[in-house]
């Protein structure tokens, strides 16, 4: 078996959740059997089941605080549309965990103490609502609108609410309203100013702990995202000192003393503790101590360079967090010491390490991470364009890139304009000339890349997932002399229709993104649709598409494969019977075998 295939064959864990008020009762994610699943974990016992068997796979699940339940999110192969199931944790018959709540896009799940669930719901019928289910009583809806809202966190004592909703119409930045269980209002905060400052705000949680009202928030008010502390119910906002870098998230320890600060900053990441001391902010007891003597509020918490995926802390104050790099595949971690999961069987082969590079683009220096074969250049290069587009590219093991490297491809990966982690600006420059941006940057490293001799220029190949896939397809179209071939994986190919068609949360980012609708802005979804331009396409085309996905629909792309069968130009589609992407190992495979051998064919075989 070749090193490509076993990195994806190879067993892997997710980051354990655990029960809050049972924290040995954990919940993970692992593909042991080929199929990305649920799996329960008992770690007083070591016992480990499969809670899920589905046929598409399932990751999308949580555990009550109590670990009693374990709550998992049931759609349709992959359509994202269903309803919550749940099955107590020692196994047993799944049953509907929110009677009475019709099928609808996930928006958001909090589960209280007492067994009350607040659950978030999207259809492209009703727009957003939120409905308060108690055990043995109907859904009673708290909330109800047009545009994008969902659940953010529930306080521990379950007295308190936290939306994130973009009434305001700006789906990229939203705001935060705190509810009673009876939909009355609490507070608002809002940093757009009813929607004329693009600030955003993120709800990170509630303290932890009973009597204790703050809420974690995340905000962009110095020009990246960090977080701050807000009690809804007296309207103190305590910031915080952290003067890293780059953005910064945060996630609260068990007894609510301290934050598992995450910060990110030019494509890696590391963890820090910060101290909070007693309930009332950042100048209580222990805080007020370490100031006294000189100390950082700031810890490190030691982790390897490269990216980490996710952290939690534990009870007993260590620190278990999902790390890989470029290099090293993921391994789930423990600052205690102790390994925390180990997959049986086969391991994923490693890879070759990244390494950064800096170009000067229309709009700033663009940031690029570069993985090569041994030897020479100039490398046949794919430039793997990274989706969202509010996302970005890290030093983190990936079994595509590797599988190009393998095959004696350079690859690049290039955080354009609209990706995160290098500040709000950068992100909010993706706006009415959407996709054209984007492409002004891969054009400007794909130039670096030519004259540097890493890229030969007659062997480049431009490729994507998802928003990645549609930069794929309007690069084609728009840069047609620069592209050897396009690799399109589940892409928006035709605006407009994919507008139509699509999930209500993604119209509302469109009109966001775009200033409006199809019917007030025609020319911006015009000028930013692939099918624009599919008549200046000289690249062998390769896409492939799932028939439920709800996020780029099958029938926009079928508009554009029809336009390149009217021209006879050169291409391939495959069809696959799930969502956005598949969770079945043996078809990500296929997919990423079919890529290699159309790349093979049109890149190398013709040389």
């Amino acid at each position: 078996m070749p090193d490509w295939e076993k990195r994806f064959r190879a067993p892997r864990i997710g980051l354990p959740d655990w029960a809050e008020d049972a924290p040995d009762r954990s919940l993970f994610v692992s593909n042991a059997t080929g199929t990305f699943e649920l799996y329960a974990w008992d770690r007083a016992t070591g016992s480990q089941r499969q809670a899920t068997d589905r046929p598409n796979g399932t990751t999308d699940g949580t555990l009550s605080p109590d670990g009693r339940w374990i709550w998992w999110f049931s759609d349709t192969d992959g359509d994202e549309f269903g309803v919550w199931m749940r099955q107590p944790f020692e196994g047993g018959a799944d049953e509907p965990a929110t009677p009475g709540l019709a099928a609808s896009y996930p928006g958001g799940l909090a589960i209280g103490r007492d067994g009350t669930a607040v659950v978030g719901c999207s259809t492209d019928e009703e727009g957003s609502t939120v409905h308060v289910v108690r055990p043995g009583e109907p859904p009673v809806e708290i909330y109800r609108h047009r545009e994008s809202a969902g659940v953010g966190d529930l306080s521990h004592d379950g007295s308190l609410i936290a939306l994130e909703h973009t009434e305001h119409g700006d789906a990229m930045h939203s705001a935060i309203r705190v509810v009673r269980p009876d939909g009355s209002t609490v507070a608002e905060l809002d940093d757009t100013n009813g929607g004329t400052e693009e600030l955003g705000l993120s709800v990170m949680g509630f303290a932890p702990v009973d009597g204790d009202a703050r809420l974690l928030v995340g905000h962009q008010r110095r020009g990246r995202w960090e977080p701050m502390l807000w009690d809804p119910l007296t309207g103190t906002e305590t910031a915080l000192e952290i003067d890293l870098p780059g953005d910064v998230g945060a996630d609260w320890y068990p007894d609510g003393s301290a934050l598992l600060v995450e910060h990110e900053y030019q494509a890696r990441s590391e963890l820090w503790r910060y101290e909070l001391g007693t309930p009332g902010g950042a100048a209580g007891g222990a805080t007020d101590a370490a100031a006294a003597a000189g100390r950082s509020l700031l810890t490190r918490v030691e982790t390897p360079a490269g990216t980490v995926s996710g952290a939690t802390a534990r009870p007993d104050g260590a620190v278990e967090f999902l790390w890989s790099s470029a290099a090293q595949p993921p391994e789930v971690r423990s600052t205690s010491g102790k390994v925390v999961l180990d997959p049986p069987g086969m391991k994923a082969p490693g890879s070759v390490p990244v390494r950064d590079v800096w170009v000067e683009g229309p709009g700033g220096r663009i940031h690029a991470l570069v993985q090569q074969p041994a030897g020479e250049g100039p490398f046949p290069t794919v430039f793997d364009i990274h989706g969202g587009p509010t996302w970005h590219d890290s030093d983190a093991f990936a079994s595509s890139p590797a599988a190009w490297v393998d095959h004696g491809f350079a690859v690049v990966r290039v955080n354009y304009r609209g990706s995160t982690g290098y500040g709000r600006a950068w992100t909010d420059a993706l706006k009415h000339r959407v996709g054209l941006i984007e492409l002004e940057d891969i054009a400007a490293v794909r130039e670096w890349a030519v004259s540097s001799g890493l890229a030969d220029p007659e062997r480049l190949v431009l490729a994507g997932g998802s928003w990645g896939g549609y930069l794929t397809l309007l690069g084609l179209g728009t840069q047609p002399d620069a592209w050897a071939v396009g690799l399109a994986a589940v892409p928006v190919a035709d605006y407009v229709t994919a507008y139509n068609d699509e999930m209500e949360a993604l119209k509302a980012m469109d009109r966001t993104l775009l200033g409006g609708t199809p019917e007030e802005v025609p020319e911006r979804f015009e000028a930013s649709s692939p099918l624009t331009y599919v008549d200046a396409v000289r690249a062998p085309v390769y896409i492939s598409a799932g028939v439920n996905d709800p996020r780029c629909p099958i029938q926009q792309v079928e508009n554009y494969v029809q336009r390149l069968e009217d021209r006879t130009h050169p291409h391939e589609v495959y069809r696959y019977d799930a969502g956005h992407g598949s969770l079945v190992v043996e078809e990500r495979i296929k997919q990423v075998r079919l890529e290699l051998d159309f790349a093979q064919r049109y890149v190398i075989d013709k040389r």
